[in-house]
């Protein structure tokens, strides 16, 4: 894609208070365009807007909790409204990571982790997908004219089995499922969307993770301890989305497992079961 210095977006980022989510939105506002940012801390989202608008955007917070999914409606109609021309891009990043082994699941902690990794996600894309074909292409990208565009962060947990992870990896992929198929039935009419697949990026997601009866996890992983920076991954994030790539892992040497799978997925379940959980 060419773009001009003129080509200013909207862009609605969900978790966007820490981690993947704020580096995209601070990478974006660099860039100069408009941001809505959602999280549940209106705290941390008001710093985030902050060092967006030094960077040289514009940014709006819009507090919500996504994993209370009656209210994502009115959620999308407000946001869509907040800034003229409606939302050019929806980048659903929110959700909440587990820590705990099959035998230890309850019901509670199923849906929880379900609702916010998934329901949410897909309610949200159904809410804007109607509001996004309405509009005339806004965009350009390779000669595409774009009508709108939603990006979702997956994982790399949704490509394959990984320990401690069963529910979590369980939404990771149903997203796949999800939004490739969006993507075939609107493709044609101007809908781009962009899946993107972090594999070990270090943010505070396994600080926040679900344990055994619902208690948060409380640590940092040793392999997200070495993996890449948010900074780096925001960057990568934003591009893939700006060029309205399809389909973007990110992350170092463990991506190798996504290839593996591919070509020899005995070889990757063999593998899956030595991953060290943490």
């Amino acid at each position: 894609m060419t773009m001009t210095k003129r080509e200013v977006l909207t862009i609605w980022i969900t978790g966007a208070s820490s981690g993947i989510g704020r580096s995209t939105a601070i990478e974006a506002a660099s860039h100069g365009h408009r941001l809505i940012l959602s999280a549940r801390n209106a705290e941390q989202l008001e710093e985030v807007a902050r060092e967006c608008e030094q960077r040289g955007g514009r940014a709006m917070v819009l507090p919500c909790d996504l994993s209370d999914t009656k209210a994502i409606p009115q959620l999308v109609e407000n946001a869509w409204n907040l800034l003229p021309g409606g939302i050019d891009i929806l980048y659903l990043n929110a959700g909440i990571s587990q820590r705990c082994r099959v035998e230890d699941l309850d019901e509670a902690m199923i849906r929880r982790i379900m609702e916010l990794d998934y329901f949410a996600n897909v309610l949200m894309a159904k809410n804007i997908l109607p509001k996004m074909l309405t509009r005339e292409p806004a965009r350009k990208v390779g000669g595409w004219g774009l009508r709108g565009q939603i990006a979702v962060t997956s994982s790399i947990c949704g490509l394959f089995g990984f320990p401690l992870r069963s529910i979590y990896s369980s939404a990771k992929a149903a997203l796949y499922g999800f939004f490739e198929t969006l993507d075939a039935e609107y493709h044609d009419q101007g809908i781009a969307v962009s899946i993107i697949c972090p594999g070990r990026v270090l943010t505070d997601i396994s600080l926040h993770a679900v344990e055994k009866g619902g208690t948060e996890h409380g640590k940092l992983d040793a392999g997200q301890k070495t993996g890449m920076s948010a900074e780096k991954a925001g960057r990568i994030i934003y591009k893939a989305i700006i060029k309205a790539r399809p389909h973007t892992l990110v992350g170092g040497k463990e991506l190798l497992m996504v290839y593996i799978k591919r070509f020899f997925p005995r070889l990757c379940a063999k593998l899956s079961r030595k991953i060290s959980p943490e």
